[in-house]
């Protein structure tokens, strides 16, 4: 039997927090081998105190202060907090089917390559907006070949949502960056795959993320990602997955082809040909989610805002980070 660890970065999750703990709770892994630790980041709204009433009744659940607030930090308090087998990373928005951790453990040690394994992400929702986006965000022609959202693979891949890692992944590798605001994962699990081991993806492994129900939310993420998604291909002088190119080259067509369509009747036919093509596949895939039609226009803006915010972010992410060389410790989107 595996020692097992899960951190849990969270601020401000005192409507989510609590589902989270409940969840690991009642899974079927003897809990004498398991701990967990919050990494609560100054929160303000009552999740520290829920959390303390959690660790005052359970002794596997361990409050950990994070003064620097930031993912990153999180992370690598707790996976340095003990010296447990396997490391879990988690999100409190999320919770856990019963056999999560039995199933993440056998994963992982079912091929002596595998340093990471993970599953499939099953969206849950506070309402009808929150529905669309959970879609959108869970759809190829949303976020491509993000398997670990659309479901449509099992195997080796590049990376995972809320993975397991083994010890031995810590000790050759190293910890979180630290200075990525997002993308953190996405890095680590690069470096994971650079230094010789598997990323496996097992959809046996589930768990419930609470999407949320905000396209200003949505749009603030998917910004982040692709803006920090340039600095981890600067540190590494690289494109680091084809996938990402996509938002960043729909940005760049939607500014050129408008400006190109001032001048040219041509250029204007063109760009509204493809412009139209995208919203048809748009409105296809809205109208093949089995959702009312009421959903159908937020799925379609949710589609725009990931790519959009996206390719954005990228375009931000070139100016700051390969242009004016800024330092992310002081950028403001970093805080």
């Amino acid at each position: 039997m595996k020692t097992v660890s899960i951190v849990i970065p969270c601020r401000n999750e005192a409507g989510y927090i609590t589902a989270c703990l409940d969840s690991i709770i009642a899974s079927d892994y003897p809990k004498n081998y398991l701990s967990v630790y919050v990494c609560d980041g100054l929160s303000t709204d009552g999740t520290k105190e829920k959390i303390e009433e959690y660790a005052a009744q359970f002794p596997f659940i361990h409050l950990i202060v994070n003064e620097k607030q930031t993912t990153p930090y999180a992370l690598n308090l707790g996976i340095r907090a003990d010296n447990s087998d396997v490391a879990i990373i988690l999100g409190a928005h999320s919770t856990i089917e019963p056999d999560f951790i039995t199933n993440n453990c056998k994963a992982l040690f079912s091929d002596e390559s595998v340093g990471c394994a993970g599953g499939t992400l099953v969206n849950s929702y506070d309402n009808d907006l929150s529905r669309a986006i959970g879609y959108a965000m869970s759809q190829p022609f949303g976020v491509g070949n993000a398997y670990f959202r659309t479901g449509t693979k099992a195997g080796y891949v590049d990376t995972v949502a809320f993975g397991s890692y083994k010890r031995e992944v810590f000790d050759k590798i190293g910890y979180f960056d630290e200075q990525l605001t997002r993308n953190q994962d996405d890095e680590f699990n690069f470096r994971v795959k650079k230094s010789g081991f598997k990323i496996l993806l097992d959809p046996s492994i589930r768990s419930h993320y609470v999407v949320r129900s905000s396209f200003g939310r949505l749009l603030r993420q998917y910004f982040q990602y692709g803006y920090w998604k340039v600095f981890v291909n600067q540190k590494y002088k690289m494109i680091t997955t084809i996938r990402q190119l996509v938002p960043f080259l729909f940005v760049a067509f939607l500014v050129a082809g408008a400006v190109a369509s001032i001048f040219s009747s041509l250029c204007r036919w063109l760009y509204g040909m493809i412009l139209l093509a995208y919203l048809l596949l748009a409105f296809y895939f809205a109208a093949t989610s089995k959702l009312s039609i009421k959903h159908w226009v937020s799925i379609i803006l949710s589609f725009l805002i990931l790519h959009i915010g996206y390719g954005c972010g990228y375009w931000v992410g070139i100016w700051d980070f390969l242009i004016l060389k800024k330092n992310p410790a002081y950028d403001k989107l970093s805080r």
